[in-house]
């Protein structure tokens, strides 16, 4: 049941099972929650059908030493949406997130489709349904502090959006935001010597984390550590400029 809570309405909807009973669908489990008795972290694996290859909704929660929640990973994906391969390598083994190679003709593919790194398929936009829930949820258990660590720039961005703070990685945050202004270090790289790395890419988060995942920057994307309190909201935004190349952009639509 309390798990349970934390599950959107229309996550439901779109899985075809009730609220109540989070019933068989098409003849298998549609929710799946591994809650270990004794270990500090749970899981919710949600699929529309058993021998679908990836969960509609995916989430991973822990306990951390010092009495806080670690939103560990959050994955929502549109079961209708077309699939990229960007999960395995060239020869279809598993790379982890693309640490260990990459399919770089599906993420090509991927980034033409408007996807960020890292996404088989496109969201389903749950996510600002969830979180709410999630600091319910943790507010409930007497924990005041979500925790995470963001695998791209786009997800410290977008988590930046929901009241995060940085733990660490901030100084990493301004530099870049920095160098990929004109004259910038990053901005120059952006030569269009990969299709990672086109001009104009600084301007949007997506162009951003495509050209960091391709290796834009001096160093791997590593050891950026965000933090939340329940019921408030840091203000931080390491990416001012992107609001006004919305506006812009917005604008230039209604002309």
């Amino acid at each position: 049941m309390l798990y349970r809570s934390l599950l959107p309405p229309r996550l439901l909807s779109v899985l075809g099972v009730g609220p109540e009973t989070l019933g068989e669908s098409d003849g298998g489990r549609s929710v799946e929650f591994i809650a270990p008795a004794g270990l500090g972290f749970m899981r919710i694996v949600t699929k529309r059908s058993p021998e679908d290859l990836d969960p509609v909704f995916f989430l991973e929660l822990s306990d951390t030493m010092f009495h806080q929640m670690e939103l560990s990973f959050c994955i929502i994906t549109d079961p209708d949406a077309p699939r990229f391969g960007v999960d395995v390598d060239a020869a279809g083994r598993d790379n982890w997130f693309a640490s260990l190679g990459r399919n770089l003709s599906e993420e090509v593919r991927a980034m033409h489709a408007g996807l960020f790194p890292n996404q088989v398929r496109r969201g389903l936009r749950l996510f600002a349904e969830f979180f709410p829930r999630l600091e319910r949820f943790v507010d409930s258990l007497g924990i005041d502090i979500i925790t995470a660590e963001p695998l791209t720039y786009d997800n410290a961005i977008r988590y930046e959006k929901y009241g995060f703070d940085y733990l660490t990685g901030q100084t990493l945050m301004r530099r870049i935001n920095e160098e990929f202004r004109p004259g910038g270090k990053l901005f120059s790289r952006l030569d269009g010597s990969t299709p990672f790395r086109m001009p104009g890419m600084e301007r949007t988060v997506r162009g951003r984390s495509w050209a960091i995942h391709d290796g834009v920057l001096d160093e791997p994307w590593d050891g950026v550590q965000i933090y939340k309190t329940v019921g408030e909201h840091a203000g931080v935004n390491m990416f001012p400029e992107r609001e006004l190349e919305e506006e812009a952009a917005a604008c230039r639509r209604q002309e």
